[in-house]
């Protein structure tokens, strides 16, 4: 296959058997319902006897239970187990069980694992990715998770799902073309990192054991997947595919960058799988490097789990690639020997027999595989059951505190661009036009990867609901090919107090297989909010739906446009979430999570490019704004508020001083000619160990001096030493969200380690921790606090 047309075929033929993957619990036993596979009833029911099998003696460890379960299997019947449609052994007792399912922001039914029917006709569809990360606050992503992991598990409960949930999105955004932008947390490695950690706990932690010493023995509320492992951001732009692109990466920006987010959610989140990606990586596909799976993820990261390829992954490598002409038996055997425990696909069915019996594998390996993915099985309760879990159900799947998270989450990540003479928020009960595609918005809220949703709440029936709405759609959709109903729009804003204006994407201009070719407004929608604007008699609001960046330059610098609102997709109470920004039942306090170029950005590079630093014998610009030093229609982190926030910083302590034993080195660093070297500019992280005296510590005091009570997002960034060739400009070390009452002061305190906080990584792909004066800031260009922090080393 190895292409979208494949994907739909491969995806329609393994519907045919979701049912028997998913409700073995209640069709296969006469109506009896069974919530684990080791219940002495249900084996009593197959005609077995359950205490001959010691993988369901729960005296024993998991890895001891996995292994006697792979060595009662004959080959055939191993092989069988290693596909995301896994046949089960039933004369073991142990039925089939579908691998795929999808949790990106609200169980989805994009996998096989899932489904929706008249018993459970939907569930929580919360805002996609970007938009929930633009509330910078982790309490709420973890929360998130914890809801979509309770959705899961009652759907487990009630034979509509596994337990095995591949998400999330943790791909670092490098180029906004990319059309799964809405899936990530956008551009910033330290805050996908965040928000994967985050949301990875709270869909799998049990409460009470989020620190048990055995991690193997640790118990999953579900199972979570941190994915594409690694450097993936392109899926189709021009000639390039992403099943055929190779991505060319240094490892100054792998190390830096593209896997920085996977390590913490391995080593912080503890996550239980991980998904190797389509693209090559300097010419060699992920899930077929042992080096990037089993030396990283397994040895380096210690992996508590298992490795799964994306879906039809290996079909890729073997009919795109063609990675060094394998057949497919070769092929299965090289990723079976690099670490992947498990195919999203068939071919491991199709070959991996007979690759172990020409000697191609051992079956060593694929004993080593199946125990990773039994072991997270048992884990999850699939084997043994939760009991604090054995009672969700229908009751807590669209549950009123559930849906009401979903507003909250929309709300908090909503952005304010411009506000204009403080137009915003409006009086309610004034009369409003409401105008645009996406006016009426009902699927496009939820964005990608996304299920069927308890209900869906519309900008129209929001604002509806709370005074006189004149409504013209003035395009039928985001493409707007043409200006036939512009004449509607422009009417019912001639005579409306107030006007907004609803514009922005769709999953046809951006998403999985979809990558953007420009930052502009779709079509006519940029002309026909020109022409709205022009007649419109009050304040105009311009409300855009998107998963990345537009340049609204033009709306931007209209004095007829008053204020813009970015919203993401924000999910099934997308309509309420902006009735209750535009009308003041909330003050917005969102910031972007990626930068919103101006639109001869795409003309400046190719979207093929990997390089995040600038590229000087190619004219290329940096990306991210770690990099770019150039003009922006908004930049990273901006995000205004009806009122104002002050800053004011406690005294911190302004030096690190680091004593070198004989053992540790000084270590070089490229500078500018005008710069002069320290006597010992860095040293390697792994080098130091980087204890309490090495913490930088401080405290904020954010004051909200205006007359509303408002979220304040408080981003601290580290500037490194000036001169050193090469560096960010700056990154993002921390951040946190507040609440402050008007005219109140809260304080804030950060506390952050110095070797991960100041970091440098090298060409070479060093960590070092550079000497000299670093500048920790404290909020944007605007309105921010800076002290100087020198690290100073002393030789032995």
């Amino acid at each position: 296959m190895g292409n979208s047309f494949g994907f739909v075929l491969f995806f329609l033929s393994v519907l045919s058997i979701v049912s028997e993957c998913t409700r073995f619990w209640t069709n296969d036993y006469v109506g009896k319902s069974y919530s684990h596979v080791c219940d002495e009833s249900r084996y009593a029911m197959l005609g077995l006897d359950m205490k001959r099998f010691s993988f369901c003696d729960k005296s024993l460890s998991y890895e001891e239970r996995a292994k006697d379960l792979v060595s009662r299997m004959s080959l055939e019947e191993k092989v069988m187990q290693t596909v995301n449609n896994a046949s089960g052994v039933s004369r073991l007792g142990l039925p089939q069980y579908s691998w795929w399912s999808e949790a990106l922001h609200g169980i989805s039914n994009l996998g096989p694992g899932v489904f929706f029917d008249d018993t459970i006709p939907g569930a929580t569809s919360f805002p996609a990715v970007i938009l929930s990360t633009a509330a910078f606050n982790q309490t709420l992503w973890k929360t998130m998770g914890q809801v979509v992991s309770t959705e899961g598990r009652a759907m487990y409960n009630m034979g509509h799902a596994g337990l095995t949930f591949w998400s999330p999105n943790i791909n670092v955004v490098r180029d906004t073309r990319w059309g799964r932008t809405q899936e990530t947390s956008g551009e910033d490695p330290y805050v996908v990192g965040e928000f994967g950690v985050n949301y990875v706990r709270g869909l799998q932690d049990v409460q009470g054991t989020e620190n048990t010493k055995d991690l193997n023995s640790r118990p999953l509320k579900v199972s979570s997947c941190c994915k594409h492992y690694a450097a993936y951001d392109l899926d189709s732009w021009f000639e390039f595919d992403r099943h055929t692109f190779d991505a060319r990466v240094s490892v100054q920006d792998m190390t830096e960058t593209f896997v920085a987010p996977f390590e913490r959610c391995v080593k912080e989140g503890d996550v239980s799988s991980v998904m190797c990606s389509f693209n090559k990586i300097n010419g060699i596909p992920p899930c077929s490097d042992p080096r990037l799976l089993k030396g990283v993820i397994r040895d380096q990261w210690d992996l508590h789990g298992y490795i799964v390829s994306d879906c039809f992954g290996l079909e890729v490598i073997v009919d795109d690639q063609k990675y060094l002409n394998d057949s497919k038996e070769d092929a299965v055997a090289k990723t079976l020997q690099a670490g992947l425990d498990l195919e999203c696909g068939h071919y491991y069915t199709d070959a991996l027999e007979n690759s172990v019996k020409a000697g191609k594998v051992s079956q060593y390996e694929l004993d080593r595989a199946l125990k990773n993915l039994y072991v997270v099985l048992m884990r999850a309760g699939y084997f043994d059951g939760i009991p604090a879990y054995d009672s969700l159900g229908l009751k807590d799947i669209c549950a009123d505190d559930h849906i009401e998270l979903a507003r909250e989450a929309a709300r908090q990540g909503i952005v304010l661009l411009k506000n204009d003479n403080g137009v915003l928020p409006l009086e309610p009960g004034i009369n409003i036009a409401m105008v645009g595609p996406h006016a009426n918005a009902t699927e496009v809220m939820i964005g990608n990867y996304a299920g069927l949703p308890c209900k869906y709440v519309s900008p129209l029936e929001a604002f509806s609901a709370i005074g006189d709405v004149r409504y013209a759609t003035g395009c039928l959709d985001a493409s707007c090919s043409n200006d036939t109903y512009f004449s509607e729009a422009k009417k019912a804003a001639k005579h409306a107090e107030a006007t907004i204006i609803f514009v922005g994407t769709d999953l046809s201009i951006e998403a999985e297989f979809i990558d953007r070719v420009n930052f502009l407004l779709p079509g006519n929608q940029a002309k026909l909010v020109k022409q709205v604007a022009k007649i419109s008699k009050g304040p105009v609001i311009l409300v855009i739906l998107s998963g990345s960046n537009i340049d609204v330059s033009f709306a931007k610098n209209n004095p007829k446009i008053s204020a813009i609102l970015w919203i993401g997709f924000p999910g099934e109470q997308g309509g309420n979430a902006i009735a209750d920004v535009v009308f003041g039942k909330y003050n917005p306090g969102g910031r972007l999570p990626v930068t919103w170029y101006e639109a001869d950005y795409v003309n400046m590079l190719p979207m093929s490019s990997m390089s995040l630093r600038p590229v000087k014998e190619l004219g290329y610009p940096g990306r991210t704004y770690k990099f770019f030093n150039g003009s922006t229609v908004y930049p990273f982190g901006y995000g205004m508020s009806y009122t104002k926030f002050s800053y004011s910083l406690s005294t911190p302590k302004n030096s690190i001083n680091i004593s070198l034993n004989k053992l540790q080195k000084c270590r070089k660093m490229a500078y500018t000619e005008d710069q002069e070297a320290p006597s010992c500019p860095a040293v390697l992280v792994d080098d130091i160990s980087c204890d309490e005296n090495s913490t930088i510590e401080f405290e904020v005091g954010v004051t909200n001096v205006g007359k509303m009570d408002g979220s304040d997002v408080v981003m601290v960034y580290s500037v490194p030493p000036f001169g050193i060739v090469g560096t960010h400009i700056k990154q993002v070390i921390g951040f946190q969200r507040v609440f402050v009452a008007a005219g109140a002061t809260e304080k804030v305190k950060f506390s952050m380690n110095a070797c991960k906080s100041l970091r440098i990584v090298d060409r070479t792909g060093y960590s070092l921790l550079p000497s000299g004066y670093h500048i920790i800031k404290i909020g944007d260009d605007s309105n921010s606090v800076s002290y100087p922090l020198q690290v100073v080393y002393s030789e032995f």
